[in-house]
């Protein structure tokens, strides 16, 4: 039977119930409230001034830091080699989905900073693959038992935003069969080919965001920031949605008004409510914010 498309309607129902709705994840923070049980997704926000060497180059030495910290405050662990390992076992065989879109590419310094850190958790450089449109073919990511998952915040054109959930389309054949709906459903792939348990981290690049843009390949300068941010956590959906949250505040604070993402990132919110992949719900959400606070938006 075919599924019901989701309106508009559908999609201001979510919204309005957000904060009464949500998840659980592995992993998740307890906290009670008025005798219930909350359980809370981390999610590590740190920026730096000094992120950016240009406007599209990461600082290598700052980004590493950056990684090291966040990763260190979303486990609880006070040395980075500590808190990597608590994700990467020396005997994993590990992919490092990346995003190679010609205007915000994850870039070869965020890339090599993980790769970095998977190495010194023991894991061998045969070991561990770095890719985007190749992963069904990689021999790397086809034995992997560990996947870390990392790519630029954007706009986009089908899906409202291009984020951490949707990286993963590349893992199935046709990934145009996705767009139907807003590409509503794109949570199923987590599901599908088995990526959920085999994801360690989720890192949404907030360096140099695109906020707005018009059409299947939209780009302007004129849409993006230097925000010099990283956001990260274990829960997909939870860092997706915390990054819908940054950058529906700069579209207000850039046009002065209300100005909803067309399409509606609505995939982010049923990847809660429909897929149950993670929670979407910003009261379930534990948000760690480090480092630079100018300008932060949330």
């Amino acid at each position: 039977m075919k599924k019901k498309s989701f309106t508009r309607r559908d999609f201001l129902k979510v919204a309005m119930l957000a904060p009464f709705s949500g998840a659980l994840f592995p992993g998740l923070k307890s906290e009670h409230r008025e005798g219930e049980l909350i359980k809370k997704a981390k999610v590590v926000l740190i920026r730096d001034k000094n992120a950016l060497l240009s406007f599209k180059k990461p600082n290598p030495s700052v980004i590493q830091r950056m990684l090291d910290e966040a990763v260190c405050a979303l486990f609880g662990e006070g040395e980075p080699l500590k808190a990597w390992k608590i994700m990467i076992k020396s005997s994993d065989v590990v992919g490092i989905k990346s995003n190679v879109w010609s205007y915000i590419p994850t870039t070869p310094e965020v890339e090599q900073a993980i790769k970095r850190r998977v190495m010194d958790a023991g894991v061998s450089e045969d070991k561990i693959g770095i890719d985007d449109r190749g992963v069904r073919t990689n021999p790397v990511f086809r034995k992997a038992t560990a996947l870390i998952n990392v790519r630029p915040a954007r706009t986009h054109h089908w899906s409202g935003v291009g984020t951490c959930i949707k990286n993963y389309i590349m893992f199935v054949p046709r990934p145009w069969d996705y767009h139907h709906d807003s590409c509503a459903d794109l949570a199923t792939i987590w599901k599908d080919y088995n990526l959920k348990e085999k994801t360690r981290l989720n890192i949404l690049l907030m360096l140099n965001p695109l906020f707005h843009g018009i059409g299947p390949h939209h780009y302007s300068d004129r849409y993006v920031w230097e925000y010099k941010g990283i956001l990260l956590g274990e829960d997909p959906v939870a860092v997706d949605a915390t990054g819908v949250r940054v950058l529906e505040a700069k579209r207000r604070e850039f046009f002065g008004e209300e100005r909803p993402l067309q399409p509606p990132a609505k995939h982010v919110f049923l990847a809660d409510t429909r897929h149950n992949l993670g929670t979407s719900n910003p009261q379930k959400i534990e948000l760690i914010k480090l480092g630079w606070e100018e300008g932060a938006l949330i």
